[in-house]
């Protein structure tokens, strides 16, 4: 009880420093058990560290807030017309360069964008990691020297305000890892990305483009959800009801991912998109486009540091973490840690409050 009623106090303080919250929030999964090994079928998957990653691809709603915050003149070509003139695409531009405004077409603000090259998706990140208030797209994890130059990655995994495209391993333990014994079989990796080694069932899209047919072995692919007018159309992000084992959505189907890993001149993205064949969205499925690539099924997710003061792991540092503290800590849970001793003590609670005000 003493800890309860001295966290009471504290963290009534500690709630006048909280800042607004962001024009574009990301909700995260934690992808833990780190230092787990590679899938034995492909060598990728082994990850040193705990990290987030999003739970969905970036939505067109997110992604026209970046254009409207940093492209009212587009030099970096940020913005691809056929997101706009294509029934597949979500974003519509209006203007003249210098003026130029964006909008989500309807029913398409919760579907993922596409017609995004791979740096399109770095300078997103850049300026997530800057906190979206400067229109800083071209420095911060990715340093660029031109429209299409990337001359150095900057990751600190210690900072959860970076942000930024999930490393081939990353991505494919998010997608298929499952330990064992945590109801995996033995090998602890899946074939398919909804916690299955089964051939996943084809989605039918509804007239706003959600999933009709959700179950949690449904993927948008094979050209199967047809809507507005199209076939193969993207559908609404977690509609599908399929999840990996961390809890991220449409890590199949959809649109493929770009991810950050080098594969000689060109860039690796996975998980097969809206025109994918069953064989595209297993994880023995690897792929590269060069990095200026933009295709109707290709998107992104992102990815970021774990932030320790997300306890409840909603990718928010707010009051709701401070009862899951206190639940972890009256259980020795993990999430009670807060100081890496891999101690659970009052200690943890301190720690607790310096990882809130760094925030996430």
């Amino acid at each position: 009880m003493f800890i309860h009623h001295r966290a009471i106090c504290i963290w009534s303080a500690v709630l006048a420093t909280t800042h607004a919250a962001s024009q574009v929030t990301i909700d995260w999964v934690n992808v833990g058990n780190a230092g787990n090994v590679a899938d034995q079928a492909t060598g990728f998957g082994a990850v040193e560290y705990a990290f987030r990653i999003g739970a969905t691809e970036v939505t067109n709603e997110q992604y026209a807030a970046f254009l409207n915050a940093v492209a009212s003149s587009d030099p970096n070509g940020l913005y691809n017309t056929n997101m706009g003139s294509n029934p597949r695409g979500g974003i519509s531009r209006s203007g003249t360069n210098g003026t130029f405004v964006y909008a989500v077409k309807p029913n398409m603000g919760n579907k993922p964008v596409n017609y995004v090259s791979w740096y399109d998706a770095a300078r997103m990140c850049n300026w997530l990691t800057y906190g979206q208030g400067a229109a800083v797209t071209d420095s911060g994890v990715y340093t660029f020297d031109g429209v299409s130059s990337v001359v150095a990655i900057t990751r600190n995994l210690a900072d959860p305000t970076q942000a930024f495209l999930p490393t081939e391993d990353e991505w494919y333990k998010a997608a298929y890892h499952q330990p064992a014994d945590l109801g995996r079989d033995a090998d602890d990796y899946w074939l398919y990305a909804t916690e299955n080694n089964s051939t996943p069932a084809v989605a039918i899209a509804a007239s706003n483009g959600d999933v009709a047919n959700p179950g949690v072995g449904v993927v948008n692919y094979a050209s199967s959800a047809n809507w507005n007018g199209v076939s193969g159309n993207v559908t609404s992000v977690r509609s599908a009801g399929a999840a990996s084992f961390y809890g991220a959505f449409d890590m199949n189907g959809n649109v493929s991912e770009w991810n950050e890993t080098l594969v000689d001149l060109s860039r690796g993205f996975r998980g097969g998109g809206v025109n994918s064949s069953a064989s595209g969205l297993e994880s023995l499925a690897r792929r590269d486009f060069p990095p200026t690539e933009e295709r109707l099924s290709l998107g992104f997710r992102l990815a970021s540091p774990v932030c320790l003061a997300d306890v409840n792991a909603d990718g928010l540092a707010d009051p709701a973490d401070f009862n899951a503290w206190v639940l972890a800590f009256n259980s020795n849970a993990p999430a009670c840690d807060q100081n890496g001793d891999s101690l659970c003590n009052p200690s943890d609670f301190n720690a607790l409050i310096l990882n809130f005000n760094a925030g996430c």
